[in-house]
């Protein structure tokens, strides 16, 4: 863990990663650029809180995946405490899971360690205004993912229902093949329809086969 004096009126910024030369790397692309000051360094999770609470930066840059406390762990810790400090991922992974757990803990922005100085230097300074930012591919996964539907669960019955919709029966033949009354076939029907967004059988067993919650009968 490194520090350096505080720094006029520019954003104050640490940066966090346990490589080494990769932590020099960051530091050096920043030098040059009169509006940010690099007032700190540390190589783990529990270093960064440490540096945050003592120092307390504008914007923590913070690698995922470190030894004694990992970044999301940190950035918990970080946006739950009592300093400003906004924090920005800096990192190799762009897994849903990854970005996911930063997002949750806190993290206002998400970047990937292929960006360029540029894109470095503008997040950074989006981040230290409060503003969410995310690098393109990032945000593409969030978006895919935010229009992907979500995954639709129908009960054992539900589904024996369903098939014998998909087999032609009629609500009368389904209650007998599955012994119970017409009436709570219709009960079974009417939430398939609810969940699978749907307002008729057709529909209802169609959309069931898109999703794989329905096996689509073999041809002969």
């Amino acid at each position: 863990m490194r520090t350096t004096p505080p720094a006029d009126d520019r954003i104050r910024i640490i940066v966090v990663d346990d490589h080494t030369v990769m932590r020099a790397g960051v530091v050096a692309l920043l030098a040059p650029e009169p509006g940010i000051a690099v007032v700190g360094e540390a190589g783990n999770g529990r270093e960064a809180v440490e540096l945050v609470a003592a120092l307390r930066p504008d914007v923590a840059l913070i690698d995922l995946r470190m030894p004694v406390m990992d970044g999301v762990a940190a950035t918990s810790e970080i946006v739950a405490g009592p300093t400003e400090t906004r924090v920005l991922i800096l990192t190799t992974y762009d897994t849903d899971v990854e970005i996911e757990r930063a997002v949750e803990a806190g993290a206002i922005g998400y970047l990937l360690k292929d960006t360029t100085r540029e894109q470095l230097v503008d997040a950074i300074r989006a981040a230290a205004r409060g503003e969410t930012v995310l690098a393109p591919r990032v945000a593409e996964r969030l978006v895919a993912r935010m229009r992907r539907p979500d995954p639709v669960a129908l009960t054992a019955r539900e589904l024996d229902v369903l098939g014998a919709v998909a087999d032609g029966l009629s609500n009368a033949d389904i209650g007998k093949r599955l012994v119970i009354a017409e009436a709570t076939v219709k009960t079974h029907l009417l939430r398939v329809f609810a969940k699978l967004d749907v307002s008729d059988r057709t529909h209802a067993v169609v959309t069931a086969m898109d999703r794989g919650l329905l096996v689509r009968p073999e041809r002969g």
